[in-house]
């Protein structure tokens, strides 16, 4: 990844200064002369190019120096020269954005980019922050205000982060802690100060390796980031983050131990599946409708022929075997219908329904399939749920092939428990079994379509397919939550106004 930033930096380099340089002289054209932004911009790109290629960021230690001395000519602020490394950013991020010619994630290269701009930035705020020390170690009064100014704007900057921001003492305890941490993870500044940092690692080997590469990685280099991981909330919740790690140098030129900048990746990652999980049916659905018809029309005349073989033959194997072709062309026809379903799910009139009717049927119709033998199903609807506007029999569609998934899962012997419920914005339907369950492997992929762990004959593929696009039809959301033996839960959510 790296040498494909530096290959795109290089590619794009005239066209990044240009624009970054236009900006800038905008912005700054009372403060910055052109000549001067131009050198700067020239200068901050040849430096990222060095830091990203060596990880090395005592490379950018001169420029930085030659940057400050140029700012405070001008008497440019922190804010004044952060905002000259966002409009960098900006200019730098359009232009790998526009190149299609690779394959990896923009999100990627831009975090990574991001961590290296931040970086670079933290160093010039360090060398500003002595450089106006010693500057002020003349006047103690005039020092005692910058330094308080100063350190209130770090405190102010450290403890409204988002991030989660902390600080880890060479005997592995918190000494720091942000209200980001707090947030993400539960446990208040109180609770974790003095504790381990152990405290945040889920149970496993790899994690305990994990903390070991990090304190090797500190140790030898002063910085690592890890751009996938996961770490333990109070509640005992697992979260998906992102990591910078860095070394905190101590007063004797030693290492004090780490700070340590996480930021909660499980959304983006929820996201990132919802984005996949949409192209996968957008794909498929292409294909589905002209699959429909090419194998549609053919299939109703070969049924016809076989239905008159049927009628006028008088030989028992051969009426046995023209009932077994039947079986298979009806069990094609109906995948072809559930193709039809998939690609464009019928344009039905919206209705002003209440939700707890279409249940209700849904769960009457169920009852009479032939899976079911000792099946309780439990209700608790809200009878108080608002009417909303959708189309009555694509929502029971949903709920009966969820229902059929759970009398297959219990194999006809079980519970199922149906609720109903609502907020200001949502509705609220859940089904749950006490099946047989699902791994982690298989509930990524239980929305794909045509898949299904039902043996052959059994099961299109499709059920779940349909009922997820016709509820994200209606703007909502299904979700599912599964442990292998245990059971699994439907969720789903949708939107009380109007669709």
């Amino acid at each position: 990844m790296k040498k494909l930033i530096i290959e795109l930096i290089k590619k794009y380099f005239s066209q990044i200064t240009q624009s970054w340089v236009e900006k800038l002289t905008q912005e700054f054209d009372k403060k910055l002369s052109k000549a001067q932004v131009t050198t700067f911009v020239e200068s901050t790109l040849n430096t990222l190019l060095d830091v990203i290629d060596t990880a090395d960021y005592t490379r950018a230690d001169q420029y930085l120096i030659d940057s400050y001395q140029l700012f405070s000519k001008t008497k440019l602020n922190l804010l004044q020269i952060s905002q000259l490394f966002t409009i960098g950013r900006y200019a730098i991020i359009n232009y790998l954005e526009k190149d299609d010619n690779h394959d990896i994630d923009p999100l990627i290269l831009l975090g990574f980019l991001d961590e290296v701009i931040e970086q670079i930035y933290a160093r010039y705020g360090m060398l500003h922050q002595n450089a106006e020390m010693q500057e002020l170690a003349s006047d103690r009064d005039r020092l005692a205000n910058k330094l308080d100014a100063s350190q209130q704007y770090l405190h102010n900057i450290l403890f409204s982060s988002d991030s989660a921001i902390m600080v880890i003492d060479n005997n592995e305890k918190f000494i720091s802690w942000n209200k980001g941490a707090e947030s993400i993870f539960g446990f208040s500044e109180d609770e974790v100060l003095g504790k381990s940092s152990s405290l945040l690692f889920p149970k496993g080997k790899k994690y305990e390796s994990e903390l070991k590469y990090i304190q090797d990685e500190i140790r030898n280099n002063g910085f690592v980031t890890i751009s996938e991981t996961e770490r333990l909330t109070k509640e005992g919740k697992i979260v998906t983050v992102q990591l910078t790690v860095t070394k905190l140098p101590g007063s004797n030129g030693e290492s004090a131990g780490r700070t340590v900048i996480i930021r909660d990746f499980t959304e983006v990652k929820k996201l990132q599946q919802q984005v996949d999980q949409s192209e996968k049916l957008a794909v498929i659905g292409q294909l589905a409708a002209g699959v429909a018809h090419e194998v549609g029309n053919p299939l109703t005349s070969i049924s016809s022929i076989v239905q008159i073989l049927q009628r006028k033959s008088p030989n028992e194997f051969f009426s046995e075997q023209l009932s077994t072709i039947k079986e298979n062309i009806d069990r094609i026809s109906r995948i072809v219908r559930e193709l039809v379903d998939f690609s464009r799910p019928p344009s039905h009139e919206k209705t002003l329904i209440q939700i707890t009717d279409i249940i209700k049927t849904a769960i009457g119709i169920v009852k009479y399939d032939k899976r079911v033998k000792k099946v309780d199903f439990k209700t608790d609807l809200d009878t108080d749920s608002p009417l909303v506007m959708l189309v009555p029999d694509q929502l029971l569609q949903v709920f009966v092939n969820i229902l059929i998934n759970a009398l297959d899962a219990i194999g006809g012997n079980g519970i199922i428990d149906i609720k109903s419920s609502h907020d200001d914005k949502y509705l609220y339907v859940t089904i749950e079994d006490n099946g047989c369950g699902m791994d982690e492997n298989t509930q990524s992929k239980i929305f794909d379509p045509f898949f299904t762990t039902k043996r052959v004959g059994k099961g299109t593929g499709l059920g779940l397919s349909v009922s997820y696009g016709i509820i994200k039809k209606f703007h909502g959301d299904i979700s599912v939550e599964s442990e292998l033996n245990k059971g699994s839960k439907f969720t789903i959510k949708i939107p009380i106004e109007e669709n």
